[in-house]
């Protein structure tokens, strides 16, 4: 059930740029306490090939990421102040198996997600381009935690090289086998980039408030999970006060960050053979669109409501 809140004045007195300063120094110091016994859980776990082992120590890693959110959630509410309206958690449960479908307009979309959804169901986990595994001390992190790190090709690329033909949905099967074992929540954004103006107007997207979505990810997941995940939580995110950037959400800027979540059970006609079977691809990107035709209103509407005065978030 949602908790109202109302976070302490003093946090008010404060200048924007020093609430960003200091919002930034607790999230650094928050990362760095919890990396620590993260990487050393992951390198016990990397160099004992025992599976009850490894599973033990994927459970431990998961708890200590579940530390690392809490205390991000304190920051937010404290420090940045972010009011939240959220509904749809009625049915989750932290045991469950979800896919998480969400639209994406800001750099702080995870940290809301993560916020929103912990303690509701497993820690969320997404798939990340294989770069950014050189990122400072979170692309260590992602590793240590079983973040799939994936390399898409374009169809250009493919056309070049066809020995790589499939390698994608390769990653993506070797990479789900990890999840299978225990409770686990798949993000996806769907769209793929942030949202922008310029990217709608680029895209020629049907959509006001959306980039058009891309099916073959999602759809490879499902396939590569091969009916272990349960539930689909189609999200969708709004910013009522227009402060979307990384920065202004520090800051505090953001003001109220709307979310609902509908929860779909993943039946059959979800999974197929998206790359070989024209008809399932046809049949799953109209799925996806007539989704995306539903979140557009639905987005449409949470910018138009009046804020509400009190602040929720999940407890």
């Amino acid at each position: 059930m949602p908790l109202s809140y109302n976070a302490g004045a003093k946090s008010n007195l404060l200048p924007g740029p020093v609430k960003g300063v200091l919002a930034i120094a607790c999230y650094a110091v928050n990362t760095v306490f919890w990396v620590v016994p993260i990487f050393i859980i992951a390198i016990a776990k990397l160099i004992v090939p025992i599976v009850v082992w490894r599973k033990l120590c994927t459970r431990c890693l998961n708890y200590l990421a579940a530390g690392w959110v809490a205390i991000n959630r304190l920051n937010q509410r404290y420090i940045s102040r972010i009011e939240w309206d959220v509904k749809g958690f009625d049915t989750l449960k932290q045991q469950g198996w979800y896919l998480v479908m969400a639209n994406h307009q800001s750099w702080a979309d995870i940290l809301a997600l993560q916020n929103i959804f912990y303690g509701q169901i497993p820690f969320l986990k997404f798939f990340i381009k294989k770069e950014l595994f050189w990122f400072p001390v979170l692309g260590q992190a992602w590793w240590a935690l079983d973040f799939p790190f994936m390399r898409r090709y374009k169809a250009s690329h493919i056309k070049k090289h066809p020995h790589l033909k499939g390698k994608d949905m390769e990653i993506t099967r070797r990479a789900c086998e990890k999840f299978k074992t225990i409770p686990v929540s798949i993000m996806n954004f769907a769209e793929g980039t942030r949202f922008t103006p310029q990217k709608n107007i680029r895209q020629k997207s049907p959509y006001t408030h959306l980039l058009r979505p891309k099916a073959g990810g999602l759809a490879f997941v499902l396939e590569a999970m091969n009916g272990h995940l349960h539930h689909l939580l189609d999200v969708t995110i709004a910013y009522p006060n227009g402060h979307k950037s990384f920065w202004g959400f520090l800051c505090g800027k953001t003001g109220q960050i709307r979310v609902r979540v509908q929860t779909h059970p993943i039946t059959s006609d979800l999974i197929g053979n998206y790359r070989e079977d024209r008809l399932f691809r046809r049949r799953f990107q109209e799925w996806l669109n007539a989704c995306w035709i539903e979140k557009d209103n639905l987005i449409a509407e949470l910018m138009s409501e009046h804020v509400i005065e009190s602040s929720e978030t999940p407890s």
